[in-house]
């Protein structure tokens, strides 16, 4: 079962946003032809394309790691189920919107599926509003099967591991990216995040927020709907075993990096991705990079939380 008694805490580098916005533009622009960042109001999330159940990105920003990879491999550790508001509790933010990248509960969607979770979490006298998206592999044609998790399922509980950046979900300063006509090997959030190890060595930062895909396409993965009933024990095996697609833009992607590993077993970066027109997963790296553009708005983190880390743990299917 999931052990919030094993909940860690850990103090994150917060740069200040002008100083951070020079470090991402340099880095990016070794990676992308265009790249621009800059400190911003953060747009209304409520509105086109975002529809989050929020309007910002700001107020006690944090970042947690739930669970792990190895809960998911080599074997499925079914019993894994974790709870949105039991998170935001363990945050110390109770009524916090949640956003990140993670896996449905099995229990509650009677498979495996990638989530996208956008959650308003309950407090007192307001209850959660869930605006969460899941993919799945449609059985009948093996493509990408993308629903809203609340047009079928009512509960917050989620299975087995998850990246997630929690706020208060106010307006305010956030730092906006622009990137396009990629020129290096590495995806957008790659290119960030190391830019950001390289820069700030053993200080460790983390970013979490949303990008849109607004031009071209991108690679995805989604996992089967079965679990795999033989050990996965390589990423070849892994690999092997995800399906894989490349979806068009607009896609709207959530996501959580980490500098560096300051001693918790972190899964340094995650980002899964919806759309309104039903393609979303967990995305890799954009497939178009002569016409790829990317619009993003993240925060540095306070805090991360590292909530059920795995006693036995590995490096295998963390990309």
């Amino acid at each position: 079962m999931a052990d919030y008694t094993k909940t860690e805490k850990f103090q994150l580098h917060v740069p200040n946003l002008e100083e951070l916005c020079e470090v991402l533009e340099k880095g990016l622009r070794k990676c992308f032809e265009d790249a621009s960042v800059c400190v911003a109001e953060c747009p209304d999330l409520t509105k086109e394309p975002f529809q989050f159940p929020v309007e910002g990105l700001c107020g006690k920003p944090r970042i947690t790691d739930v669970g792990g990879v190895p809960y998911l491999i080599p074997l499925v550790h079914l019993d894994k189920v974790y709870n949105m508001n039991t998170v935001s509790k363990e945050l110390e933010l109770p009524g916090a919107f949640i956003l990140g990248a993670g896996a449905v509960s099995s229990k509650t969607v009677g498979m495996n599926a990638e989530l996208m979770p956008l959650v308003l979490t309950q407090t007192e006298g307001k209850p959660a509003i869930n605006a969460s998206y899941f993919s799945s592999v449609n059985p009948v044609d093996g493509k990408c099967l993308q629903e809203k998790y609340s047009d079928r399922f009512h509960d917050y509980d989620f299975g087995l591991l998850a990246n997630l950046y929690a706020c208060e979900g106010k307006p305010g300063k956030v730092i906006k990216v622009r990137a396009g006509r990629r020129t290096g090997e590495e995806s957008l959030v790659s290119c960030m995040r190391k830019t950001m190890e390289e820069h700030y060595g053993d200080k460790t930062l983390a970013l979490g927020g949303t990008f849109v895909i607004q031009k071209g396409k991108a690679k995805i993965h989604i996992m089967p709907r079965e679990f795999s009933s033989c050990p996965l024990n390589s990423n070849e095996e892994v690999n092997n075993w995800l399906k894989h697609f490349e979806v068009s833009a607009p896609l709207i992607c959530q996501s959580v990096m980490v500098s560096r590993d300051p001693g918790l077993d972190l899964r340094l970066e995650h980002t899964h991705g919806f759309s309104h027109h039903g393609e979303g997963g967990h995305y890799y790296i954009d497939t178009t990079p002569d016409t790829v553009e990317y619009l993003g708005y993240f925060l540095p983190a306070e805090f991360i939380y590292r909530i059920d880390r795995p006693v036995q743990t590995h490096t295998v299917g963390r990309d």
